[in-house]
């Protein structure tokens, strides 16, 4: 039987004060689900938040529900939600439930800092 990782996640600020990063390390799944909800929605709101995923192995339907309730919470908020620096393994459940057409995703959290 595997162990369970838990998933931790960092608040950075961007390279402007209005951009957050949140880089996620950790598996994104029905056991850490609570705590991704609570980081995506503790502080103020910035008008350019950034998943960094480069820390993310894989995401299971209960993770992509918090990412989609969070893309739908900023788009209702006026504000930008960009995921950077996934994995192919996720982008490839992303392409099969076709959030990748929803979801705004870049290489890089360079890159997603000056989308």
């Amino acid at each position: 039987m595997s162990p369970i990782v838990p998933v931790t996640i960092e608040r950075l600020t961007g390279n402007s004060p209005d951009v957050v990063i949140l880089r996620i390390v950790g598996p994104i799944t029905l056991g850490g689900a609570h705590i991704v909800r609570n980081a995506f929605r503790s502080g103020e709101l910035p008008s350019h938040t950034i998943l960094d995923m480069s820390a993310v192995p894989y995401v299971d339907s209960a993770g992509m529900s918090e990412i989609i309730s969070h893309q739908i919470y900023c788009r209702d908020h006026g504000t930008r939600l960009t995921l950077a620096h996934v994995n192919e393994r996720v982008q490839s459940m992303f392409r099969i439930t076709r959030l990748h057409e929803v979801l705004h995703i870049i290489d890089t959290v360079k890159n997603a800092e000056g989308s």
